[in-house]
């Protein structure tokens, strides 16, 4: 087994027995994709909810919007099948004090929403949540069981 990280903007798939895995989610989400039935899973870290809020973007993995669907896009080439596709998704924290811009302040939720409406939009199914609050995660996503697995310093352990 082998552990292969996923950067602040990045995204990845795996096939069992590694492990995916994300730091510092803060008002990020990260999204887990599996397909059971060819075992293969898929992890997104995602920093903002619309592509379309930069212009001349050229980082389509930055964005909730683009990247869950490059994430399908990479999990097909090693056989999964949208059908059979679940998701668990983590992160979305409020990690800025409220401020005179409500934009910053609220980002992690902007941030769930739009992975939500992503996911809803590709009718990939939810099964599994761990967002909000004001704390960070960090993220292991095991293509082995699929479980997710959050660490915090604010918290115990939690497996999805």
């Amino acid at each position: 087994m082998s552990n292969i990280t996923i950067g602040i903007s990045d995204l990845n798939v795996a096939r069992p027995p590694d492990v995916l895995v994300t730091y510092a989610l803060g008002s990020c989400v990260g999204i887990c994709l599996y397909d059971q039935t060819v075992r293969v899973a898929g992890l997104s870290h995602v920093l903002l909810p619309k592509s379309g809020q930069i212009p001349g973007n050229n980082t389509p993995m930055k964005f909730a919007d683009t990247a869950i669907p490059m994430l399908m896009v990479k999990m097909q080439a090693l056989g999964a099948r949208p059908v059979n596709l679940k998701a668990k998704i983590a992160g979305g924290a409020q990690m800025f004090a409220s401020s005179s811009n409500a934009s910053i302040a609220n980002i992690g939720e902007r941030n769930v929403q739009a992975v939500k409406a992503t996911l809803q939009r590709l009718r990939i199914p939810i099964v599994a949540e761990d967002t909000g609050s004001n704390f960070g995660r960090t993220l292991l996503f095991s293509a082995e069981d699929f479980s997710m697995t959050i660490r915090s310093p604010k918290r115990a352990e939690l497996k999805f």
